[in-house]
Formats: C-alpha cells, sequence, structure tokens
C-alpha cells in the first residue's frame, strides 16, 4: 500500500474528528469509531483506512480500558477474544475476497435496529458470558472488511444489567482486543506501519487525550441518561450505515 501523504487542512480537521470521537466514545460507550472512521474516510483510502483506524482504535481503547481497568468483566472478553481471533484469521485468509463491505455494513444495520425497534415479544440481546465467543466471531469477521465495530459490539450492550462504567470499560476491552488483532491481519494484505508511523502516531496521541476527557465525563453521567444517549448513538451509527449502503449499491 502507499504511503498516506495529508495536507495540514486534512490532518487539523482529522484530528479534530477524532478528539471528539474519543470523546463520545468514551462518554457514551458508543458512536466514536463511526464518527472517526467516516471522518478519516474523507482523505484516506478504504484499504489503508482500515488498518489506521485499527491502530489509533486500540491505543484509545487501550488508554480507556486502563482508566477504567476495575469494571471490565473479563467473563465476556475472554470467549470474545477467541471468537475474535478465529474470525479475523477466517476472513483474512479466505473470505476477504467473497464478502463485500455492502454485506457487512447490512449486517451490523440489521443488529442495531433489532436492538433499537424489536417488538416486546422478541428476545432482548442478552448473551451469557459464553456467548460471547459467537459475537467475537462476528466481530472479528466483520470487522477485517467494515472497520469500524462500535455499532457491533453496541447492539449486545444496551441491557441493563451493567453499569455504563461496565459497558463502556468491557466495549473498550472488547474493542482493543479485535482492533489489535486486526494490525497484522492489515500488514498480511499489505499495510505498512513504518512508512506511515507518523500519522499513526500523531492520531493516537490525539486520540488518547479524547479517551481522557470523556472517561471524566463518563463518571459525572447518570444511568439513565448514559443509556439514552448510548441508543441515540446507535441510532445515528444506523442512519450513517444506511447512508454508506445507498452509495455502495446505488
Amino acid at each position: 500500500m502507499d504511503i498516506i501523504s495529508l495536507t495540514l487542512e486534512a490532518s487539523t480537521l482529522i484530528c479534530v474528528a477524532i478528539f471528539i470521537a474519543s470523546v463520545i466514545s468514551s462518554a457514551t460507550g458508543m458512536a466514536g469509531g463511526v464518527l472517526m472512521f467516516a471522518s478519516m474516510n474523507q482523505a484516506i483510502a478504504l484499504q489503508p483506512l482500515i488498518a489506521i483506524h485499527g491502530m489509533v482504535q486500540a491505543f484509545s481503547n487501550g488508554v480507556r480500558c486502563w482508566l477504567l481497568r476495575p469494571q471490565i468483566l473479563w467473563g465476556m472478553c475472554l470467549p470474545f477474544a477467541f471468537g475474535a481471533l478465529i474470525g479475523t484469521a477466517i476472513t483474512t485468509y479466505f473470505l476477504i475476497s467473497y464478502i463485500s463491505e455492502g454485506n457487512a455494513l447490512f449486517v451490523l444495520l440489521i443488529l442495531i435496529f433489532y436492538t433499537l425497534c424489536k417488538p416486546k415479544k422478541l428476545p432482548e440481546l442478552l448473551l451469557s458470558n459464553n456467548q460471547f465467543f459467537g459475537v467475537g466471531i462476528l466481530t472479528g469477521s466483520l470487522g477485517i472488511i467494515a472497520g469500524a465495530i462500535d455499532p457491533l459490539l453496541g447492539a449486545f450492550f444496551v441491557r441493563n444489567d451493567l453499569s455504563k462504567e461496565q459497558v463502556v470499560a468491557t466495549k473498550s476491552m472488547m474493542q482493543f482486543i479485535a482492533h489489535m488483532i486486526k494490525i497484522p491481519a492489515a500488514i498480511f494484505i499489505g499495510f505498512s506501519v513504518l512508512e506511515n508511523i507518523n500519522i499513526i502516531v500523531l492520531f493516537s496521541f490525539v486520540a488518547m487525550l479524547g479517551t481522557q476527557v470523556g472517561v471524566y465525563m463518563l463518571k459525572r453521567i447518570p444511568n439513565n441518561v448514559f443509556f439514552m444517549v448510548m441508543k441515540v448513538a446507535l441510532l445515528l451509527a444506523a442512519l450513517r450505515i444506511s447512508y454508506q449502503l445507498i452509495v455502495i449499491y446505488y
């Protein structure tokens, strides 16, 4: 892949978007990854973007996990990690030529609308710890193609049995795992880390600053407000994905 070259204006605008996205992700648990991915996509092509976005998100989520480490639910994260490893490996080696970005985004859209609009008679996506193994496979498979994974994971965390800190910490750890696994996958398909290290370091530093501000805000947001904002963020992500699907197919 080519070395990514950005103008000063483009770099500045992306840095502002990354900061805002990191604040949103840390304060609400949702939508920041999609916002970051969409803003970076204005100046960076899709293939290198998935790699750069994954590395910046890995760093941002890693900082968030450290700041909220007592709240991480490892019983969910460990099965997820094994599933994500398998899903990423399968997609990278066998399926990446056959699964289109549109199909991956369509699956995300179905999950989001099921979570937000399901009739009361249908079951909630209230998974046991071991069932997050399947979520890991799905996340690993789709993440290497669609890039942003927070809408996918967000659909499984709209649940009243967890505190807002547990939601953000656990979801951040899962995102950290998934993005870390994507890095060798991105290198395998041709991305050069060293040739693009400058923008990766710059974007990661900005994401760290935004994450610290967002975690500070998270601790001061009431639980009911947090989950309401999370649902709104999911809806906005769904609208964004719908627009992407329209662009892809029409």
